[in-house]
């Protein structure tokens, strides 16, 4: 199974995932930012605003995530964010082709409590503030696109990951 944890920049993601993995046996943390990483140097000639706009990024996260919950026979918790349907989509697609249950999870929070969490991080904050507006388009398609929506505004992470691991079905 794969966990994907989506939301807003800012929400907890990073976090959760942490807390989730020492809450499912036999899992792993898989990020798939590091596609975008290794694309990056390779495809530095076409320029995007986010290497998920790389038609090459999508199915190489399926490859790699296919290839890593098939090598090590764990469940995989994904944290990461994606504010296109489409892509999305192809992913999840790709997953289910390939034989895995996904478990799409959207950790939601309100504007004042993510806008807090940013500027009280040291982390991109600018690039992570210009980037609510994109989750705020994205929210209508991806809270009824998702499995569970756990709202981080008034939770740990650890709460958060709590909560996704009693609803995970079959673990």
């Amino acid at each position: 199974m794969i966990v994907w944890l989506n939301g807003a920049f800012g929400c907890g993601k990073t976090s959760t995932a942490a807390e989730l993995r020492s809450l499912i046996p036999s899992s792993r943390l898989f990020d798939p930012e590091t596609v975008g990483y290794m694309l990056r140097p390779n495809l530095a000639d076409h320029l995007v605003s986010d290497f998920q706009h790389w038609p090459p990024w999508r199915p190489l996260v399926v490859a790699t995530a296919t290839e890593l919950a098939r090598f090590t026979g764990q469940h995989l918790i994904a944290p990461q964010t994606i504010l296109v349907r489409a892509y999305l989509e192809q992913i999840f697609a790709g997953l289910r082709e390939a034989g895995l249950q996904v478990f799409h999870v959207v950790l939601d929070a309100g504007e004042d409590a993510l806008r807090q969490r940013i500027q009280d991080s040291p982390e991109a904050q600018a690039w992570r503030l210009a980037h609510l507006a994109g989750y705020r388009a994205s929210r209508w398609w991806m809270i009824p696109a998702a499995d569970l929506v756990v709202d981080t505004g008034c939770r740990t992470p650890a709460a958060a990951a709590h909560q996704i691991a009693t609803a995970l079905p079959g673990l």
